[in-house]
């Protein structure tokens, strides 16, 4: 914890610190790796991270830092039994669908964050590999009972669940929601549960009434990325501000202590001063947890990443985000929203505050 900081001061920059600039611009290649070979084999991740291209030749191009490192997964953990159980159900995962660089390491922990709503995202999010277009299906209403039996078997005590965008469903699959909620609570009545939702376009009052009536644990709503870059990452149906109200609602609409939480990703070409009104955004809306993780180009289509962003700028971050008065700040290379989920929770519950990893 930082010590003898007013709610709202930051810190003064590392001396000798690039925060704010671009240290080194890159792209990644795209190989031709199907969501389909990469749900069969998710090692393949491993060596999709190491494909960057800069115009320099082959033998001066940098390669990705020692930190973006990952490991593939071990015959000694649990991964395996997790991948049979969810593909056995027919779930679908974030873990696979966004190819996170986490999967290896999550799974094999035993916990994975549950997909709903289908495979196809009726929107289209520049540094998203989620699939987007026009949805073939209905959502399972089978769905919340599978998903729960399979976080009964896997014995998880906090269950985080996601979801593609639905502006397609009349009520952007609030209902869904709910429905998944109240079946994990009636399978897992000791467990906790997370939702990071989208945005409930156009129906926000009653989608938000409609899940917190289900009382998750933890409400999770993206901001994804700073003001000024908004809506050239999330495109037009996206708001910024929206996206503060939906969290600063989500309290104000529970008859209980309900965490909020919001993710950023950096390295889209914002700079660190930029993160920090952001997160001064968040906070001033109520926001308890918030992460901080690198962006990951899925594919030459993608958002270009503008830099990497070093540990010791994540510590910086995460310094601020302390000094701010968030409940937790959980900032590192790879971290993501859902990642060390149950952590998040536990350190903005008992004031342990902000990690780094």
């Amino acid at each position: 914890m930082v010590e003898d900081r007013e709610p709202g001061r930051v810190s003064e920059r590392p001396e000798g610190s690039r925060i704010g600039e671009g240290d080194v611009a890159f792209r990644h290649i795209e190989r031709s790796v199907s969501k389909e070979l990469f749900r069969r084999n998710p090692n393949v991740l491993v060596s999709t991270l190491d494909v960057v291209e800069t115009s320099q030749p082959v033998a001066e191009r940098p390669r990705r830092p020692e930190w973006m490192k990952v490991r593939a997964p071990s015959a000694n953990d649990r991964y395996f039994d997790v991948k049979k159980l969810i593909h056995g159900a027919g779930l679908n995962t974030i873990c696979e669908e966004a190819r996170c660089p986490n999967i290896a390491e999550c799974w094999g922990r035993g916990t994975a964050t549950f997909q709903i709503l289908g495979e196809t995202c009726t929107r289209a999010c520049r540094y998203c590999y989620v699939n987007s277009g026009r949805p073939n299906d209905p959502p399972d209403p089978l769905e919340p009972l599978k998903l729960a039996q399979t976080a009964f078997q896997m014995g998880l005590k906090h269950v985080v669940v996601t979801s593609v965008d639905r502006d397609d469903v009349p009520d952007r699959g609030a209902g869904h929601y709910a429905a998944t909620i109240r079946a994990l609570k009636a399978r897992l009545p000791d467990c906790s549960v997370e939702v990071l939702t989208p945005d409930f376009l156009g129906v926000e009052e009653q989608a938000l009434a409609t899940v917190i009536g289900a009382r998750p644990e933890v409400f999770n709503h993206n901001i994804e990325t700073v003001r000024r870059l908004h809506r050239a990452m999330r495109g037009g149906k996206a708001d910024y501000d929206r996206a503060l109200w939906l969290l600063q609602r989500a309290k104000e609409v529970a008859d209980y202590p309900v965490l909020t939480k919001s993710g950023i990703i950096v390295g889209l070409g914002e700079t660190n001063d930029e993160v920090v009104e952001t997160l001064r955004d968040l906070r001033a809306h109520g926001v308890d947890v918030v992460t901080i993780g690198q962006y990951l180009q899925p594919s030459a289509n993608h958002a270009t990443i503008d830099r990497w962003v070093h540990p010791d700028e994540f510590r910086w971050l995460r310094e601020q985000g302390e000094a701010l008065g968030f409940g937790s700040v959980f900032a590192g290379p790879l971290v993501r929203s859902s990642y060390r989920a149950d952590e998040q929770v536990h350190a903005a519950e008992t004031g342990r505050g902000a990690v780094a990893y």
